[in-house]
């Protein structure tokens, strides 16, 4: 099994002069639930080479046995360090992508037509798609066959309003996940804040925020198994 996973390539936290990337627990964790089952991964960015991490996600507060295993893991690092560039990558290759997320999204895999065309074969393929935190934001411009919104009517999760205001960058995102999949006639659910919550569509897969990665992944691998 081949499982395509997208990356930012954003660093930038909206005018703040602040850093922002990947978020660490939402890369680390899902990638070695689906490399311990001996998936192949393969990680894709929109412009290749080393995405940048979400400097917030290697705090101490923001460490898990998966973000540990990470910071030891020089392969892994390395492998990192050399990411496909989107336009490289194709759906045709793999059986399902999974979208971690980080801030990052928010600004260039929203807007990236090479993702949005991504998403669009895997789900026409029939293939898994999954994205946890902000990472569903990549969904906002993507159509279903019908030329809807790819989440309408869909069950979906993501990071909340009230998990942006926690971390007081409400006022600095380009939108809330919460709000923007809402618009695009998602059906929004919830847990409370920082708590797992992952949701299961058919063949689409989202989590609410870093606790849900690994469950997001695990539900990813069930649909790859059956």
């Amino acid at each position: 099994m081949k499982v395509l996973f997208v990356l930012t390539s954003h660093s930038e936290l909206g005018d703040t002069g602040k850093k922002t990337g990947f978020w660490v627990e939402e890369f680390a964790a899902p990638y070695y639930v689906m490399s311990d089952a001996g998936v192949e991964v393969t990680l894709a960015s929109p412009e290749g080479g080393e995405p940048p991490v979400d400097p917030s996600s290697e705090a101490p507060g923001a460490q898990t046995e998966a973000t540990e295993r990470y910071n030891q893991d020089e392969a892994l690092q390395e492998k990192l360090r050399h990411t496909k560039k989107l336009s490289e990558v194709k759906a045709d290759d793999f059986d399902a992508v999974f979208y971690p997320g980080g801030h990052g999204p928010l600004w260039d895999l929203t807007e990236s037509d090479e993702s949005v065309k991504l998403i669009e074969a895997f789900a026409k393929q029939k293939k898994p798609v999954a994205a946890v935190c902000h990472a569903p934001a990549v969904f906002a411009k993507v159509k279903n066959e019908n030329g809807e919104p790819f989440v309408k009517g869909k069950n979906v999760t993501g990071f909340t309003n009230s998990e942006e205001e926690a971390v007081k960058l409400t006022e600095i995102v380009p939108f809330l996940v919460e709000d923007k999949l809402q618009e695009l006639g998602g059906h929004y659910t919830k847990a409370d804040d920082w708590q797992p919550h992952v949701v299961k569509d058919g063949l689409l897969i989202t989590g609410q925020n870093p606790a849900s990665s690994e469950g997001a992944a695990k539900e990813l691998l069930k649909l790859l198994k059956k």
